[in-house]
């Protein structure tokens, strides 16, 4: 089964501002590389994270030395105007396969609603570029940009969950991520699962949710992720979760789920 990690990070000479992370100051892509293949992991997505300034130039040559192994989904300031002239040569990028944006700071937390981002969805859609947000906090923005803008492919990172919510309490907007499934050009990142438990491997209590996500977007839609350096257990447990802890899920689900249908979703053209 080909196993492709939809969310990892890479970073240098800066220790994550998130306390979630790894509190390290370097996790290289030779780091990434030696977890993935103890793990049994074929490949993953970075997300350049916002502590490190030149993790993007990292990524980008991260993928440059290993791209059967390493894409990106990658990111600029979306309140400059002049990065609206950077997205239709994103692809051309090594590694390049898409965006993806957070909202940590105050001032990012509006821009879905103040018209600060208006010009990403038709530029996106246009140049053919997937866009992965961290939309916990406003997932009922995603449905009209969504139905407005047919051919852009959209990604709800981490199934939705709100930051440092566990367990029931981290499932409260549940509801939100489900009535955005009617949209067929809306997918799921199902990332972070462990984090969102209290309870210790395989987070029994986490099965259920994860059940109904399935039940609303499909295997096809569905795309598993550690984030492993936040994550409280081995990355090969947060293989396992998936592929041995969910029994309702087929072989065919699982070949989508874990790698091949986040692939198709990014046109990413892995050998094998």
């Amino acid at each position: 089964m080909l196993i492709v990690d939809a969310q990892v990070h890479i970073w240098a000479n800066n220790k994550p501002t998130s306390p979630a992370h790894r509190q390290v100051a370097t996790f290289s892509k030779d780091d990434l590389l030696k977890e993935m293949d103890a793990a049994g992991v074929n490949a993953a997505v970075i997300h350049p994270p916002h502590w490190d300034p030149n993790s993007s130039a990292a990524a980008v040559e991260a993928a440059r030395q290993h791209p059967n192994r390493l894409a990106i989904l990658g990111n600029f300031p979306l309140d400059r105007p002049e990065s609206r002239a950077l997205i239709d040569g994103r692809k051309r990028q090594p590694g390049m396969l898409g965006l993806r944006f957070t909202f940590f700071e105050p001032h990012q937390q509006t821009w879905t609603t103040d018209g600060t981002m208006e010009w990403l969805w038709p530029a996106a859609e246009r140049a053919g570029i997937p866009v992965a947000l961290m939309a916990g906090a406003f997932l009922p923005v995603l449905g009209p940009i969504a139905a407005r803008y047919p051919g852009l492919k959209l990604i709800v990172d981490h199934m939705g969950r709100t930051r440092g919510a566990k367990d029931a309490a981290g499932w409260a907007n549940l509801s939100e991520l489900l009535a955005l499934a009617k949209h067929p050009n809306v997918a799921v990142k199902a990332s972070g699962a462990p984090s969102y438990s209290s309870e210790p491997y395989p987070c029994r209590n986490l099965h259920g949710y994860i059940r109904q996500v399935y039940d609303a977007f499909g295997p096809r839609r569905m795309f598993w992720g550690s984030d492993i350096t936040r994550m409280p257990c081995p990355w090969r447990q947060c293989v396992t979760m998936f592929t041995e802890e969910l029994p309702w899920l087929s072989d065919a689900d699982k070949e989508l789920i874990m790698g091949r249908a986040l692939c198709e979703w990014l046109d990413w053209k892995l050998p094998g």
